[in-house]
């Protein structure tokens, strides 16, 4: 919507989606008195191998802010976003002591990446400036007793559950016959958190898990880890790792001669259209456990249709990840808090967060909102989904679902 254009409510925006037109820049909020603007942080990797789906959750919170604007502001005020670049643990410190310092930042959001948004929430914590984190999923993230974090995503023991539901209650009937699994993982906070929960679901659930292979971060070689997988017979791939990994796994497994009959990545490169286009045809069938996408009922997810156009419309593509619809979901219910609590003093801050409830089903993500002591949201879900003819499609939970399971794996 060009600026001067009518407002119209928040109401209306919400329940359409996203703002109809051309969103408003934030940039273009006044940045001569800061008194007369809310300035919050944004934490994101904009750099280096994380950045591209560091960028498209960024967009989810631009997004949620350009609406808040156009439809009036926060409490009267217009919201200003400074952005972090938060390439590493250091870097994520080090941005989230600067905008909430000497930038005045007074809240800060983020992160996308667990070892980053560890490390950028302790620092806030520190400073006493409520942070609200979007798309991390380390469940170790919630568990230090923090005052002033709130998380809006799933954790990674929703991403384990959802594992062992898909491979005792879905794979078998694809498959013909229980799977040999397989674990492959980045030794970082987010691999090692999910990996570790799904051995502990896999095995609660009965299922041997035949190997559990770790693999540094930034590797560019996993030749081993895959002759190993190999030799254990595995039949279904587990993989947890970064955005660029998939590729690199793909192309080793094709260069070994060897594939398990079933993939099943945990999010981040494994969601990306661009890794899709990337590895080819070897990548239909292949099963993703993530936020969910643009292909999901819309019974459960009322909107997620209209948030993809207007996406489309202010970017000039087609989203890359449901990464961007997490964040604007979890914006939403931050600024929405911010607003009943009537700014940002913390105990009042806290009391409206705690006091969130949106129902399950009413949201374009499918996901609702009512928050625990540890500031989790007890109500948001991964899907299941899978690669079909080209796109990422939800195939579980059933009422979700907007395809049918497929057991191939790879175009031959």
């Amino acid at each position: 919507m060009r600026m001067g254009a009518p407002r119209r409510s928040l109401l209306a925006a919400l329940a359409l989606g996203v703002p109809g037109g051309a969103a408003a820049q934030v940039q273009g909020t006044p940045t001569g008195n800061p008194a007369a603007e809310w300035r919050f942080g944004a934490i994101y990797p904009l750099s280096g191998a994380p950045a591209l789906l560091g960028d498209e959750s960024f967009r989810g919170l631009e997004m949620a802010v350009e609406e808040r604007n156009v439809a009036g502001g926060l409490l009267g005020r217009p919201i200003r976003l400074l952005r972090g670049d938060a390439g590493d643990e250091a870097s994520a410190v080090g941005e989230a002591r600067r905008l909430g310092g000497p930038e005045r930042c007074a809240a800060l959001f983020g992160t996308y990446g667990s070892t980053l948004s560890f490390a950028a929430t302790q620092a806030s914590e520190g400073q006493g400036v409520p942070y609200f984190e979007l798309g991390a999923i380390a469940d170790s993230i919630t568990e230090r007793g923090f005052r002033n974090l709130y998380r809006t995503c799933p954790r990674g023991a929703d991403f384990a559950r959802l594992t062992a539901e898909a491979v005792t209650a879905i794979l078998p009937s694809l498959l013909g016959a229980p799977p040999r699994a397989a674990l492959l993982y980045e030794d970082a906070l987010y691999g090692a958190s999910v990996s570790e929960m799904q051995v502990t679901r896999l095995r609660e659930a009965g299922v041997e898990v035949l190997e559990r292979i770790s693999y540094p971060p930034r590797t560019t070689d996993l030749s081993g880890p895959v002759q190993r997988l190999r030799e254990a017979g595995a039949e279904v791939l587990l993989h947890t790792g970064g955005q660029n990994d998939p590729i690199l796994l793909f192309r080793t497994m094709r260069e070994a001669g060897w594939r398990p009959r079933m993939v099943i990545g945990s999010g981040a490169g494994y969601s990306l259209a661009d890794t899709a286009r990337a590895v080819g045809p070897a990548f239909e069938g292949v099963m993703s456990i993530d936020f969910p996408a643009f292909a999901i009922a819309d019974r459960v997810a009322p909107g997620n249709a209209a948030f993809a156009e207007a996406y489309k419309r202010r970017y000039g593509a087609d989203p890359r990840s449901g990464h961007s619809l997490a964040n604007l979901f979890g914006a939403r219910v931050a600024l929405d808090a911010i607003q009943r609590a009537g700014g940002l003093d913390k105990d009042k801050l806290r009391a409206a967060v705690l006091a969130s409830d949106i129902a399950e089903g009413s949201t374009p993500t499918g996901w609702g909102a009512a928050f625990d002591e540890r500031g989790q949201n007890t109500r948001a879900r991964p899907c299941l989904m899978q690669w079909q003819d080209g796109r990422l499609v939800t195939i579980h939970p059933e009422a979700a679902a907007a395809a049918h399971p497929r057991a191939r794996l790879g175009a031959d």
